[in-house]
């Protein structure tokens, strides 16, 4: 304002304004009011503790941090490599939290190293609960019994990152793997590797469309980074070694992803996540766009049910991968059956088995 006053009176030098401008710089810096970086602080109203871990470093009262679109001379849009399945809303509320209970020992080994790997993920993003004992997979009424404590738009979507960061990776291993196998071996992979890469790029887009709310900071960076190298060199070897087990193990992960957006969803219901529930929230265009929701139908918490939808769709195609001969068998969601009467897999959720399919249904 005095700026603007100044300059209809007296003309102002180059180098007098020059000045002007580092000192009003200054005085924003120091009171505040902006940054160097956009979108890279924490807000500065109220002191942080110093043990503070940097898991995000979008600031508290702006959630949503979108990074604009590249611009490019000739391209307007590039639409997704593999369009989403079409979902109605009905298909999608219909999914719950389900348990394959184990029946061997590769069974066992892959829920073991799942329960490891849920408990490390608690560990590193705070997720805290207001029982004794968080459910596990397996556990009776493992969705009413777990019960998020404090949870925050902030945590919820912390862990929903390291979640979608983790959940990316088996899929393009397996994918990987499966496709050097069939040029080694000069044969057909019978449809298994489309699916693969496909679940991994569902997951990355949901990854993708969590970061379109929150940037993660230095902290959640560095322990991605670490999981990722941990994780990737892991089920590189353990699929070499044996690729049921690995997708029973994926399978039941999964299971933890749709317990997790279950949780989420109903802290949306009861009100417990105001800026979620919040009619003005609206969802990233990036999220629309992919999954094509439709006008009116663009909160939270669509959004949410659409990523569990996904989810539990890699749960049924994990667990019916592993029940499969790994070598042998066609891949039994892109198939054409026979009996076109009875419900048999498919891409989409109108089918959709919790468990998975046994081998003696679909081949």
């Amino acid at each position: 304002m005095y700026v603007t006053r100044v300059s209809t009176k007296v003309p102002i030098s180059k180098q007098t304004a020059a000045q002007l401008s580092k000192a009003v710089a200054c005085f924003s810096q120091s009171h505040g009011l902006c940054t160097s970086t956009p979108g890279l602080h924490l807000a500065s109203l109220q002191a942080q503790p110093l043990h503070t871990r940097q898991f995000s470093s979008t600031s508290r009262t702006r959630l949503r941090d979108y990074f604009p679109e590249p611009e490019h001379e000739q391209i307007f849009k590039t639409d997704p490599a593999w369009p989403h399945p079409p979902a109605s809303v009905e298909q999608m509320t219909k999914i719950s939290y389900a348990h394959r209970e184990p029946k061997d020992f590769s069974d066992r080994v892959a829920l073991f190293m799942v329960r490891m790997l849920r408990f490390g993920m608690d560990t590193a993003t705070r997720y805290k609960h207001d029982v004794e004992s968080p459910k596990k997979p397996g556990d009776e009424n493992a969705l009413v019994g777990t019960k998020p404590y404090a949870m925050s738009e902030r945590k919820w979507l912390v862990r929903m990152v390291f979640l979608e960061s983790v959940a990316g990776v088996p899929g393009m291993v397996a994918g990987m793997l499966r496709h050097l196998h069939s040029l080694r071996r000069m044969k057909r992979d019978n449809g298994w590797i489309e699916t693969l890469l496909e679940e991994a790029y569902n997951e990355r887009m949901h990854l993708l469309t969590f970061l379109k709310m929150a940037e993660p900071g230095w902290f959640m960076r560095f322990m991605i980074l670490g999981a990722q190298g941990v994780f990737f060199n892991s089920m590189f070897l353990s699929y070499l070694i044996s690729p049921r087990t690995c997708h029973r193990f994926v399978g039941y992960l999964e299971e933890e992803a749709v317990l997790t957006y279950s949780l989420a969803i109903q802290d949306i219901e009861a009100g417990k996540l105001p800026k979620w529930s919040d009619p003005s929230f609206r969802v990233p265009d990036l999220a629309v766009n992919y999954w094509k929701m439709p006008e009116g139908s663009r909160t939270m918490r669509d959004l949410l049910l659409y990523i569990r939808a996904d989810e539990a769709k890699h749960r049924e195609v994990n667990h019916t991968l592993s029940n499969l001969k790994q070598k042998e068998d066609p891949n039994p969601f892109v198939s054409e059956y026979k009996d076109t009467s009875k419900p048999h897999p498919s891409k989409g959720i109108e089918n959709i088995r919790p468990t998975g399919w046994e081998r003696s249904e679909v081949i």
